[in-house]
Parts: structure tokens; C-alpha cells; sequence
């Protein structure tokens, strides 16, 4: 494949793969449609925010935003995001692999 064709699959597959995963990797940490799940990190996550916040998890807060993403799903915004960061880290093994190749040779 040259350099270009590499990075562009993968960019796809980064940004394809980070946006198809995020809600697995949210129920795994804790954060399902049916709250924060006992004893996961999300518990672990959501005490420490009450702790530090005087019994309370503030509005807009880490914890807030990936239970509402759990619960709900990703917004577009949220999309949008995971998927940039998808892309810019398939950008990265994409371009590793070609550096790979032109040292090989």
C-alpha cells in the first residue's frame, strides 16, 4: 500500500472503530442505562466525585457526562469527538507503519 492509502485506512478504521467501541467501553467501565453498576470503576469514579464535592456529583462533571453518555448514548458532539480522536490515532499508526516500511527497506 503507499504511505497515503495506509494512513487514510487508517484514519477510517480509528475513527469507525473508537465511535462502534465507545459504548462498550462505557457499560465495561460502569456506566449503563440502568445507573452506575455497583462496585465497577464508575462507582469507584462517582464516590471520589461526592467526596470531593461535599456528598454530590456537580452537573456537567466527568462522572455526569460518560453516565449520561451510558445511559443515553453519544451525542453528536460526543461522536464527532471519539471519532476525531479515532481518526487522529489511526492517523498516528498509520504513519508509523509507513515509517516502519521505508526502514525495512
Amino acid at each position: 500500500m503507499p504511505p497515503s492509502l495506509t494512513t487514510a485506512v487508517g484514519i477510517t478504521v480509528g475513527a469507525g472503530g473508537f465511535v462502534l467501541l465507545a459504548p462498550v467501553a462505557l457499560s465495561m467501565a460502569g456506566f449503563t442505562g440502568a445507573g452506575i453498576a455497583a462496585g465497577s470503576t464508575a462507582a469507584g469514579m462517582m464516590s471520589s466525585a461526592a467526596i470531593a464535592n461535599s456528598g454530590g456529583v456537580a452537573a456537567g462533571s466527568l462522572v455526569a457526562v460518560l453516565q449520561s453518555a451510558g445511559a443515553a448514548g453519544l451525542s453528536a458532539t460526543a461522536t464527532a469527538g471519539v471519532a476525531s480522536v479515532g481518526g487522529a490515532t489511526g492517523a498516528l499508526v498509520g504513519g508509523a507503519v509507513d515509517w516502519l516500511r521505508k526502514m525495512r527497506k
